[in-house]
């Protein structure tokens, strides 16, 4: 990966705010996964999200009651509303190719967050932008 986690997830809208020592540290509770073709990642009408995803390698399906919506490549990510709301997942997310992503756990996202004020302040200022300007 010619990038590091740090600026591969500082990308990432819901994470953009945080600066280079916040996302250095949320960084490490990323792990890198590859994940075979075929494999469905999260499956719509699960109960709980378990992770929050970014594509860094290959190229994912989304998809509702079975059809697709779309495809996600490199710099993609999907699970992020999973993180901050415990809802049942709204689509499925299918492995097209051999796909390598980068994750992080439910546990160690909101564990990061209680343990920075100021962290979570910007994390709810994104989500007040996004209920501001949906879409």
């Amino acid at each position: 990966m010619s990038e590091s986690i740090a600026e591969t997830i500082g990308k990432v809208p819901l994470l953009s705010g945080l600066d280079k020592k916040q996302l250095e540290r949320i960084a490490r509770d990323f792990k890198e996964r590859s994940i075979p073709a075929g494999t469905v990642i999260v499956r719509q009408g699960d109960e709980h999200g378990m992770g929050f995803f970014v594509v860094v390698e290959g190229e994912v399906v989304v998809s509702m009651d079975g059809s697709e919506l779309s495809r996600l490549g490199p710099g993609s990510y999907f699970g992020e509303i999973a993180l901050i709301s415990d809802r049942v997942r709204t689509a499925s997310v299918t492995a097209a190719t051999d796909v390598t992503v980068l994750v992080m756990m439910l546990t160690d996202f909101r564990a990061f967050v209680r343990g920075d004020a100021e962290v979570a302040w910007k994390l709810l200022e994104h989500v007040g932008m996004l209920l501001h300007h949906p879409g």
